[in-house]
């Protein structure tokens, strides 16, 4: 009775650290696909950009657009920086977060009363900032393999 009580502890013990390895896996994963995403938009509005804004000069309704679009990132900034990154990712995600702000920052100092000021915009870091987000797609492969 005794051996049976020790293999159905040993069997049991051995499961549920498995599950909870599967649990991490699919935890980690679903972080990669989550951040992927968050960066995929920023290279897409990195490419439209430079055009939203040229519009945007010669044109009131493109340039509400791109405020529009412009508070559109911010809120898609505060909803991947609240994201809880499982423990493999924690590096990454604070790196894609401390990115996220800079480029928050940027856009913020480009609004004034809601309205987006071109020219800040034009002469901010905003390209660079987006760029070296979207080369943090390289960790999130290394994480996802």
């Amino acid at each position: 009775m005794r051996k049976v009580i020790i293999t159905f502890t040993l069997l049991s013990s051995i499961l549920l650290s498995g599950c909870s390895v599967l649990e991490e896996v699919n935890s980690s994963l679903e972080y990669v696909n989550e951040a992927t995403e968050h960066i995929n938009t920023w290279k897409d509005f990195g490419e439209e950009a430079p055009q939203m804004i040229q519009e945007a000069a010669a044109d009131a309704n493109a340039k509400e657009e791109l405020e529009t679009k412009l508070n559109e990132m911010l809120v898609e900034i505060e909803e991947f920086n609240n994201t809880d990154a499982p423990a493999i990712a924690e590096s990454v995600h604070q790196q894609i977060v401390d990115k996220n702000q800079a480029i928050k920052d940027v856009i913020e100092n480009a609004m004034v009363d809601g309205e987006v000021v071109l020219e800040k915009l034009q002469d901010s870091q905003l390209y660079t900032l987006i760029n070296e987000v979207t080369t943090m797609m390289n960790l999130l492969e290394e994480l996802g393999s």
